[in-house]
């Protein structure tokens, strides 16, 4: 049996949710006109668990793209109001919107000349009304049975930073390039910026035989190059076909040893996949993945029939993405 606690908690949750759903209007494009617009900095300001959140939220900004970092209240009026210009936007984040805290650094950040931003859940707050713009996160009411514990309002917090942050992203133009320029680390990074051209095999490691070699030549190449597969070129060397050791195999249980009388041409595949040598190393892996191959012959970026080299999924996997 489901823990009628939890399910009644994360009900509620999820109806604080749709609460917000109908608290979304022209002050959210407002405040998202102005992050966007914004030529300093986008700085979130809280305590307690709004600050937890807050810290989340900067963090989801700077990811995105919107220089962005978390102060905390506290700290804010014992010298880190040094950290805010009058070309940045602060965002102020408390659920009763009456928090000492804030309210004391409220008119120290407007003497600066920093645009304000509150949201709380209170917009007969002083916080909302002091503020030049409010968000009003819309929820009423804890989901905790005391109904005093930060639940459904951070949550519902949360998710608002998380949508302003997106829609911040797309009216700034940030693509999945500049996502991969601030996200170099990793296998995030691996999965955005490492390229085909990086991992792949070239020169004598590409396997590739001419299509009149027989099949028992070709298996020695096949063993030889260690990559389980060979290439068939024509008489001008272009690629035309590929061959498994699985093909020979099931060739072999077919035909018997005649097999190996035959050639290249006869056994192979036409027309194998390839791939642009810049193109991602995740997408290489999706395409392998999508056609149930486990190689790609890829040419050079310019000349779709200039053979470069070849990846195996055994290379894609060994780098971790």
């Amino acid at each position: 049996m489901p823990n009628k606690s939890a399910i009644k908690l994360i009900t509620a949750e999820i109806s604080a949710l749709e609460s917000l759903l109908e608290t979304i209007d022209d002050s959210f494009d407002h405040a998202m006109s102005l992050i966007a617009s914004c030529s300093g900095k986008t700085i979130v300001v809280g305590i307690g668990k709004s600050g937890h959140v807050g810290n989340k939220m900067a963090a989801t900004f700077a990811s995105l793209g919107t220089p962005a970092f978390f102060i905390h209240a506290g700290d804010a009026a014992h010298g880190d109001l040094g950290m805010i210009a009058n070309e940045d936007v602060c965002i102020l984040i408390s659920y009763s919107g009456q928090s000492d805290e804030l309210l004391d650094i409220l008119k120290p950040i407007r003497r600066i000349g920093a645009d304000t931003i509150a949201i709380t859940g209170n917009p007969d707050s002083a916080l909302a009304k002091q503020s030049d713009f409010h968000l009003d996160i819309g929820v009423r009411s804890e989901a905790d049975p005391l109904g005093f514990a930060p639940t459904s309002s951070s949550t519902a917090t949360l998710v608002l930073g998380d949508a302003l942050a997106i829609a911040v992203m797309e009216t700034r133009g940030f693509k999945e390039k500049d996502f991969a320029d601030i996200h170099p680390g990793g296998v995030l990074g691996k999965k955005l910026l490492l390229t085909v051209d990086q991992i792949f095999h070239k020169g004598e490691e590409i396997p590739l035989i001419d299509k009149d070699i027989k099949i028992q030549d070709a298996l020695l190449i096949i063993s030889e190059k260690g990559l389980g597969f060979t290439g068939i070129v024509n008489d001008s060397g272009s690629l035309i076909g590929i061959i498994t050791d699985g093909d020979i195999r099931r060739g072999f249980e077919k035909g018997g040893e005649d097999l190996f009388n035959m050639t290249a041409e006869h056994l192979m595949t036409d027309s194998p996949k390839r791939i642009a040598a810049n193109t991602l190393a995740i997408k290489a892996l999706e395409i392998m993945e999508e056609h149930s191959i486990t190689s790609l012959f890829v040419h050079e970026t310019e000349d779709p029939e200039k053979l470069c080299g070849v990846i195996h999924i055994h290379d894609l996997l060994n780098t971790g993405i």
